[in-house]
């Protein structure tokens, strides 16, 4: 089943899912990939569906007559009133109460249900039946609703090794039993089927189970991750594109406690995960300075375009480079020139950088609308750094906040780089051997370079590589937030999502966990990116 050629234990038809994971970042490698069966219930039901129409103008009369007069009439009564043959006023009676809109009684009397739809302007139709499928996956929370049922056998699948033999996904097929006609309206409405629209006029009056639920076989896949940004594997379980989270959370708390090994699971020995994380590590310092060569060529090839009269460097687009005096100037500069966004990833921070001046500029700049996330560490683990930063000089970073109240600073260890990077509102991007925030305070020549570059592609380039980092922080911490109901933790995920501008990722994920009562956080964040327009 597996590639011969291939190192890595890969499913050869899951080759182009692993081609496209691998392609979102070079810190990505996929270890493993394998294909597993799984059992879900099938279960064929019948809803019974009313719809509504337009009323017409002899239905209207009819109606309002039995809402409005006091006392109610008989037909030959109204069809006196109306002076009309009573034959048409007898016969739409009949329709309406075969709809259930007029009581069935001599006198004329409408019921709770048509003077809902009477208010709508409209009448029922009558009802009629559509036969669905609903499939309860124990892999996923919500059931599934289909018009078309799925194979109940593929010989394909049965050569599959089956996930419950790993995890445990067996369940019985209780829910949908359980759940109330209200409760299968929802589900149902919240489907892509469209039968139960109620702002239409199109309500499921009836859901029957024809005949239990039958299990059939349907495959997943099982693939190992290994982020180097993070030095760490991750375990996902996935249909296609979607992550599984339930299922994918409770094989990697089996792989923690050593209940499942990856060997037995995805045929992934020590070695390979050995060998793909060096490579990987590899790969990525290789990335890195290979994009410091091209800056530093940039800068060389921009060399010439200094003002000979002035020497004045021209900065319209280059990679210019800054040695020793000049770099200081240059960062204070650049950052109080920031409009929108400030990043900085310094290996270490020192109380000497961090100082009343720079804590008071980080305050005005925030102010002012600008957001700004600090990334710091060189050890592989934040335990083994030997200059951890001063827990003072964290408290007040952590203590400069927006007008709001948000954290306006967010600054968090990321830890495994040597690199020492800023940029400033994805416009200008200043990289080289200066320690930003950790200089020691020597401002005497010491021999640094650092390139100020403004060329698009390449501090766009700089951008998405720190960003993803960022990025993968803000979702880790939002996952233990949640699971722990951390409200302070949930926030500075949010600010560092916006700090990214990524507010679509903040609101999605507040939906995904239903935790509306972050929604007032959002509003906070608005008005701080707000005020880079008014101040």
């Amino acid at each position: 089943m597996f590639l011969a050629s291939a190192a890595k234990p890969i499913d050869e038809h899951l080759k182009s899912l692993v081609d496209k994971i691998e392609a979102q970042s070079s810190s990505l490698s996929v270890l493993a990939a394998r294909q597993f069966r799984y059992r879900l219930y099938q279960t064929p039901i019948e809803v019974t569906i009313q719809e509504a129409r337009n009323v017409n103008l002899l239905e209207e009369f009819i109606i309002r007559a039995g809402i409005e007069f006091d006392t109610p009439l008989t037909a030959d009564e109204l069809a006196s009133v109306l002076g009309l043959n009573s034959v048409f006023i007898k016969s739409t009676i009949a329709t309406l109460q075969s709809l259930q809109v007029i009581g069935n009684t001599s006198e004329i009397t409408v019921t709770p249900e048509g003077r809902l739809f009477y208010e709508r302007g409209s009448v029922p139709q009558p009802p009629y039946t559509v036969k669905i499928y609903a499939f309860k996956s124990p892999l996923e929370e919500n059931i599934i609703f289909k018009y078309e049922p799925l194979d109940l056998l593929d010989d394909a699948l049965i050569t599959l090794p089956n996930l419950a033999d790993f995890v445990n996904v067996e369940q019985e097929n209780n829910d949908l039993i359980s759940l109330s006609l209200d409760e299968l309206k929802r589900t149902i409405q919240a489907s892509s089927l469209g039968l139960h629209i109620p702002e239409d006029g199109k309500i499921i009056n009836s859901c029957k189970i024809i005949s239990p639920g039958q299990k059939i076989w349907r495959k997943t896949e099982v693939l190992v991750i290994y982020d180097a940004n993070d030095d760490q594997l991750n375990i996902q379980v996935r249909n296609s594109n979607k992550i599984l989270e339930s299922v994918t959370n409770n094989l990697q708390s089996l792989i923690a406690d050593e209940k499942i090994s990856l060997k037995s699971l995805c045929f992934l020995s020590d070695d390979i995960i050995n060998f793909e994380r060096e490579a990987t590590l590899k790969r990525k310092n290789t990335e890195i300075e290979a994009r410091v060569e091209k800056i530093k060529q940039k800068a060389l090839a921009y060399k010439t375009e200094t003002d000979s009269n002035t020497n004045k460097l021209i900065e319209n687009g280059t990679a210019i480079q800054l040695r020793d005096r000049q770099i200081n100037q240059a960062f204070w500069e650049v950052l109080k020139a920031a409009k929108r966004q400030i990043i900085i990833y310094s290996p270490w921070v020192s109380s000497v950088v961090v100082d009343e001046q720079f804590l008071k500029l980080l305050q005005e700049l925030v102010n002012r609308g600008v957001w700004i996330l600090i990334g710091y560490g060189i050890a592989r683990r934040q335990e083994d750094e030997d200059r951890p930063m001063p827990p003072e000089v964290e408290a007040k970073l952590q203590a400069i906040r927006t007008p709001d109240g948000l954290p306006g600073v967010n600054i968090f260890w990321l830890g495994d780089s040597h690199i020492k990077e800023i940029i400033v509102d994805q416009e200008i991007h200043l990289c080289g051997s200066h320690n930003w925030l950790s200089y020691r305070g020597d401002y005497l020549p010491r021999g640094e370079s650092v390139y100020k570059v403004t060329i698009p592609n390449q501090v766009k380039e700089a951008y998405e590589f720190l960003s993803h980092r960022f990025q993968n922080h803000a979702q880790k911490l939002w996952q233990q937030a949640i699971r722990t109901r951390n409200l302070k933790m949930a926030i500075n995920s949010l600010c560092i999502w916006a700090s990214l501008e990524l507010e679509d990722v903040a609101n999605q994920e507040i939906q995904n966990a239903n935790c509306l009562e972050l929604l007032p956080i959002m509003e906070k964040i608005k008005f701080q990116e707000k005020r880079r327009n008014t101040i």
